[in-house]
């Protein structure tokens, strides 16, 4: 039997969910497991500038309207041409538009354009992808020929092939870049859900007769998530840029909605006079690409288990 001492004090309850120390030893502490990776990434200066430049971009495209200056086609001929002042920080276009105003509000239609069609992609691609390496067989053949057969026009050329279809449109302009970015998910997803189906804990799910559905989304979705954030990221970088390439030919978005890529195709004609016309619109593009690829570049280092594992014994020494 035995005796406490009535003098010391009660000892302290114990927490559910944590494992009691063995003969005394002290119990180590459970992986930071996400919470680490978030830090991880924010001892990145260049991943963390990327996301500060993204969050701006955000609220850029959701607060434009209260923050532009001017309206988008507000017209003022009288001052056409204006070099940046004052007034016009970013000067004015050939109908006297400021283009701050127009470059500020052209932000939500391409963020707008970017989220919806890599959306698309994502659900599509990647119910494609991991139905095709979870169950193999004939099924798989059938849609991995159909993801090849995608892959072999570039994306551009399909994306214009598909609004010469359907008609140039905002939303003809997210269904074309939708669905020439599909395939890449598929394959992702696919070559993902081959290396996470064999693991034990998924044979023995399928081996229990647990329904495949299940199986794929409490089991396979979850541990294939890391490479599919990353291409997420890279992908909307390349939707923004396909998305102005088609402005540009105009083919995408159609005024009196403004585009960085329309903004550019129109300061074709105002080159040697009006170089502010194509540098800013310009600018944005190259700056929110830039961020997503970044940002893209600093999850994928954290969540690949080598590069992290690199990362992790850098900062150690």
């Amino acid at each position: 039997m035995t005796l406490v001492d009535p003098s010391l004090p009660d000892p302290l309850p114990h927490e559910p969910g944590v494992a009691e120390p063995a003969d005394g030893a002290p119990v180590p502490p459970e992986p930071a497991g996400r919470l680490s990776a978030v830090r991880l990434l924010a001892t990145n200066p260049v991943t963390v500038t990327a996301a500060v430049v993204l969050v701006v971009v955000v609220v850029l495209a959701v607060l434009g309207r209260w923050i532009a200056p001017y309206g988008e086609n507000e017209v003022d001929v009288v001052n056409a041409l204006q070099p940046p002042s004052g007034a016009h920080w970013f000067g004015t276009d050939e109908l006297g538009r400021d283009v701050l105003s127009r470059v500020v509000l052209a932000t939500g239609v391409s963020l707008q354009v970017a989220l919806v069609s890599v959306a698309f992609a994502f659900v599509v691609g990647v119910t494609v992808g991991i139905v095709s390496g979870f169950t193999r067989g004939w099924l798989d053949t059938v849609l991995m020929r159909l993801v090849d057969v995608m892959f072999a026009f570039p994306v551009l050329l399909l994306a214009l092939a598909i609004v010469a279809v359907l008609g140039p449109g905002l939303l003809t302009t997210m269904l074309a870049i939708g669905v020439v970015y599909t395939p890449i998910f598929a394959r992702v997803a696919r070559a993902s859900t081959l290396s996470v189906a064999v693991e034990p804990y998924v044979q023995a799910s399928r081996t229990m007769g647990t329904p495949s559905w299940f199986t794929l989304g409490r089991h396979v979705l979850p541990n294939i998530s890391g490479p599919l954030i990353v291409q997420t990221s890279l992908s909307l970088a390349f939707a923004i840029l396909s998305e102005a390439a088609l402005s540009f030919l105009g083919l995408g978005v159609q005024p009196p909605s403004p585009s960085w890529g329309r903004m550019l195709s129109e300061a074709q004609g105002f080159l040697g006079q009006a170089w502010w016309m194509s540098v800013f619109p310009g600018l944005a593009i190259f700056v929110t690409a830039l961020a997503f690829n970044l940002l893209g570049d600093g999850m994928r280092d954290v969540l690949d288990p080598k590069q992290r594992t690199v990362i992790e014994a850098r900062r150690k020494r």
